[in-house]
């Protein structure tokens, strides 16, 4: 694992897209195609901005996108939905890409988590974007988190540490509309990416950043287990990696 401070949060955009950027191209012209996991939440918002900018010339008909996670019952068009979140900043402005929504609102859940997991166990992921939450959550993996044996996407319940950085983000007015269960793609899984790319801003992250990355790994602190990944590479602003100095 690999932890670079960048100078400020438009510096962390930058450097993480272009690193994401390199990493597509390169698995497209190993393979003709590359597969990705991406991120949700105001912490991602900059980077994807910069990686669908049609500059980087990308061939978004030669990936495959699939997400972290998503609120049950929650449909797409619903302000607070992650599929949503990601149609209109990611898959809107990448011509041709294929998205794999998880379709948190279906009629039988245990079918859509069963088939996604079946589709992702047979597809060899070469990035992996993600942030970590203020608790330390690792896409919606709560603490004390599973970090083995898990499906590949698995139902979870809301620590209220989550559910209410869900409103301090601005995704909800009130912590009694925040759902109290979500799809996530379990750690397990997360995992068996070649490549890693974790982007976390801002101040209010500062304290999980410690936990996660100054001590050892730590089912109360699941980010933590991204120490053991051959291959991640954490973007930090100076307020994210404020409490770094002091571990």
């Amino acid at each position: 694992m690999k932890i670079i401070v960048a100078d400020d949060r438009e510096a962390l955009d930058t450097q993480a897209a272009k690193m994401g950027i390199e990493t597509i191209k390169s698995a497209i012209e190993r393979n003709g195609h590359a597969t990705i996991i991406l991120a949700t939440g105001t912490s991602q918002v900059g980077m994807l901005e910069r990686l669908v900018d049609p500059d980087n010339e990308v061939p978004w008909d030669k990936v495959t996108a699939y997400h972290l996670d998503e609120y049950v019952g929650v449909g797409e068009d619903n302000p607070a939905s992650f599929r949503g979140y990601l149609r209109e900043r990611f898959v809107d402005h990448a011509p041709g890409v294929e998205f794999v929504p998880i379709n948190a609102d279906a009629d039988d859940i245990v079918e859509e988590l069963t088939k996604l997991s079946e589709r992702i166990q047979a597809a060899k992921i070469d990035l992996c974007f993600c942030g970590i939450g203020e608790n330390c959550h690792l896409a919606f993996n709560e603490p004390p988190a599973n970090f083995e044996g898990a499906a590949p996407f698995t139902g979870v319940q809301l620590d209220d540490v989550s559910r209410v950085q869900q409103v301090k983000e601005g995704w909800y007015t009130d912590l009694d509309s925040v759902p109290r269960t979500a799809i996530s793609m379990s750690i397990s899984q997360m995992m068996k990416a070649e490549k890693i790319i974790c982007v976390v801003p801002d101040e209010r992250k500062a304290t999980a950043v410690k936990n996660a990355f100054t001590g050892d790994v730590d089912p109360q602190y699941p980010a933590s287990i991204l120490q053991k990944h051959p291959n991640c590479v954490v973007f930090l602003d100076p307020e994210s990696a404020g409490l770094l100095e002091t571990a």
